[in-house]
């Protein structure tokens, strides 16, 4: 079961995640649950693959946004970093933030079956 505590130890900043859900958990932790099943993660990886910058700084974008909002710290810091670096169309290996981002993805989805 999650638990603010597990999400704490997640490194998620609970405290600005619960503020922005007017400090009801049952929501925010329904928002984590929508979060971690954004479709946006699956594009960002094929993007990432095809080497199609263009979507994949749509998708980056997408999940900035929810996971910022969501304060999941852990997930939102690769996925911010790949978003500047797709904003300038900068040509690299998003290899390792991507596996980052995919490590922490699965973390959370592991606390949700918990």
């Amino acid at each position: 079961m999650m638990t603010i505590e597990k999400l704490k130890a997640f490194g998620a900043n609970t405290e600005e995640g619960l503020g922005r859900c007017m400090n009801n958990e049952a929501f925010y932790f329904r928002l984590i649950g929508m979060a971690a099943k954004d479709p946006n993660f699956e594009k960002l990886e094929i993007a990432v693959v095809m080497e199609e910058l263009d979507d994949a700084f749509e998708a980056a974008h997408a999940l900035k946004g929810v996971l910022g909002n969501l304060a999941l710290t852990p997930l939102f810091t690769p996925a911010n970093e790949m978003c500047e670096l797709l904003r300038s169309r900068t040509e690299t290996d998003y290899g390792p933030l991507m596996e980052q981002l995919m490590q922490a993805k699965a973390q959370l989805e592991a606390l949700l079956a918990e």
